[in-house]
């Protein structure tokens, strides 16, 4: 299917360069269920002017076009390209260029295409957007135009990618932050600096809250460290030798060098370091919500998903080489009890392994051969399904990836355990064994629910704003008939905040069908109604979001009853 994909690419372009002659072409490969092509268009491209390319397309499928493989001579390419610069600057990192001729069209390229454009289903493709994109991904390149396409090998299957691209649209975390009040954006802030929102905020405490409760109950203890570090703390973990491009700028103060820190690792090393320590001291555990900053491309920047600065659910365990076994099995034993309670279930396991040649990593090979079979074994003892992926390690060590399921089909690292080769020896990490030898503890990074930015983007998108109970930014919303019941509605309210549930009042002059509706479209999980024989009963009358109107409660019967489903996590 991709050599069809990437045919219908360069289709794509014959027809852009007949509809605008003057545009310039760089780049269309074919991706996972479509293509793209960038252009630098001389005259404004607008999204409308989708269909009649499309219509181009299919025309170029019926008249049986030839895809022709050619090499080529360097010399003759350069006068192909001549008006072409994207070209010529690719051409000039290749020896021997190869060519792909479709009727007039020539692209530099080395397929896979198809013989004939008529195998191509010319009613099972789509172009879907506009966008913008930097001259190889590069910020100070010019931006070019991106149009991209679907295409598979029916109609049926394109009609299901469509209406799921549909269905995504209305989960898009950005949307549905902006419409729920979640958090936002602002360019007077910073790009990839996103700011929570009360509401955002609200949810985040609570997921705070359980993650350190879960944590405590698990013998951790927690630390927090500055936002900012001196220079060499992060030469002695090597930051600044590998990851600079990553970090901002340095900052100066009092003759001293600082950096925002990337990793709350080095802080953690640091703090062990502080007295020394013995076999029996271990395993420390120490978990922490700490805020990192990483320099990512303006072009790469997305809602929550990637962002400059950003709190991790980090934790770092220091154990021995005889307790790594227990210790991976209680840190998946932590996860499958977090998703559980998230109600996550659409997931898989990735075992990072080292690859044959053993000189890009760090560590002892006898250290990583007992890493990579404890993971194993944990895995398969635990039942768990799982997949090894070998030479996807780290250089400094094996790690498990959780790979969730995204709502565009795509998988998303959202957890992740990572054993550490390097930084006990950086940091000249050690504790007294038994025989009282110096040892080097194993190092153990941990992050159940990664970063809490990228964490909400996937829940905001799994749920579509309709979270369950014990983690809805508003849990209850209450809502008056009319003036004579404001009195009792607020009764109601200071007795709910009293006891801890977020909740909001709605006393405004509307209709109620109109509160309720305005309600419904917060995805508030619980309305309480208050008329006449509520205020006469001292009762309220439920309406829940998904299994609508419950009927008439008193108060603590339906505190019992929600507070038994925060309980539960239902």
């Amino acid at each position: 299917m991709q050599e069809k994909r990437h045919s219908l690419a360069h289709l794509l372009a014959i027809a852009v360069l007949k509809q605008y002659p003057d545009t310039k072409i760089a780049i269309g490969p074919a991706i996972d269920n479509g293509f793209y092509y960038d252009f630098e268009f001389s005259e404004k491209f607008e999204e409308k002017t989708l269909p009649k390319l499309e219509k181009e397309i299919i025309k170029l499928i019926s008249q049986k076009i030839e895809f022709k493989k050619e090499a080529i001579k360097k010399e003759e390419v350069e006068e192909v390209f001549k008006d072409q610069p994207y070209k010529l600057e690719l051409l000039s990192d290749l020896d021997e260029p190869i060519i792909y001729r479709t009727g007039e069209f020539v692209d530099l390229c080395e397929g896979p295409h198809v013989e004939n454009s008529n195998k191509i289903n010319p009613n099972a493709f789509k172009l879907t957007r506009v966008a913008g994109a930097y001259w190889k991904g590069d910020e100070k390149n010019k931006m070019l135009t991106r149009i991209y396409g679907v295409a598979f090998e029916t109609e049926d299957e394109l009609k299901a990618h469509l209406e799921m691209l549909e269905e995504a649209e209305k989960r898009n975390h950005r949307k549905i932050g902006k419409e729920m009040e979640l958090f936002v954006n602002l360019p007077e802030v910073g790009q990839g600096l996103p700011i929570w929102l009360p509401k955002g905020y609200a949810m985040r405490r609570v997921l705070e809250d359980y993650m350190l409760k879960l944590e405590r109950s698990y013998g951790y203890e927690h630390i927090l460290s500055p936002h900012i570090n001196k220079a060499e703390l992060f030469e002695t973990s090597g930051h600044l030798g590998f990851y600079k491009d990553s970090m901002y700028a340095p900052i100066e103060i009092d003759n001293e060098t600082f950096y925002l820190k990337p990793m709350n690792c080095p802080v953690a090393m640091m703090v062990f370091k502080m007295k020394p320590k013995s076999y029996k001291n271990l395993p420390i555990k120490w978990g922490e919500l700490g805020t990192v900053y990483r320099y990512e491309r303006s072009g790469e920047l997305h809602g929550l998903q990637r962002v400059r600065g950003f709190t991790q659910n980090d934790a770092h365990i220091f154990c021995t080489s005889e307790q790594l076994e227990e210790q991976f099995l209680e840190v998946l034993e932590m996860l499958e009890r977090f998703y559980k309670d998230l109600g996550f279930d659409n997931y898989r396991y990735r075992l990072s392994l080292s690859g044959d040649d053993k000189t890009k990593y760090v560590g002892k090979p006898e250290d990583w051969d007992k890493a990579e079979e404890t993971l194993r074994k944990v895995l398969t003892k635990s039942g768990v399904e799982f997949r090894e992926e070998k030479d996807e390690a780290a250089f400094y060590g094996p790690k498990l990836d959780v790979q969730a399921i995204n709502v565009f089909g795509k998988e998303d690292s959202i957890s992740t355990i990572q054993i550490d080769f390097n930084l006990a020896e950086r940091f000249d990490l050690e504790y007294i064994d038994q025989n009282g030898e110096k040892q080097r503890p194993f190092v153990i990074h941990r992050a159940l629910i990664g970063s809490f930015e990228r964490f909400f983007a996937f829940l905001i998108e799994y749920y579509a704003g309709k979270f369950p109970t014990w983690i809805a930014p508003v849990q209850i919303k209450i809502l008056s008939i009319s003036d004579k019941h404001k009195e009792y509605t607020k009764e109601v309210y200071k007795n709910l905040l009293e006891k801890n549930f977020r909740v909001e009042l709605d006393v405004d002059d509307e209709s109620l069908g109109k509160k309720i509706r305005n309600a419904k479209m917060e995805k508030v999980p619980y309305l309480l109604i208050l008329g006449d024989k509520e205020l006469e009963d001292k009762t309220v009358t439920v309406e829940n979001r998904e299994r609508g109107n419950e009927g008439a409660f008193s108060l603590d019967e339906f505190i019992e009853k929600i507070s038994k489903e925060i309980t539960l996590k239902n």
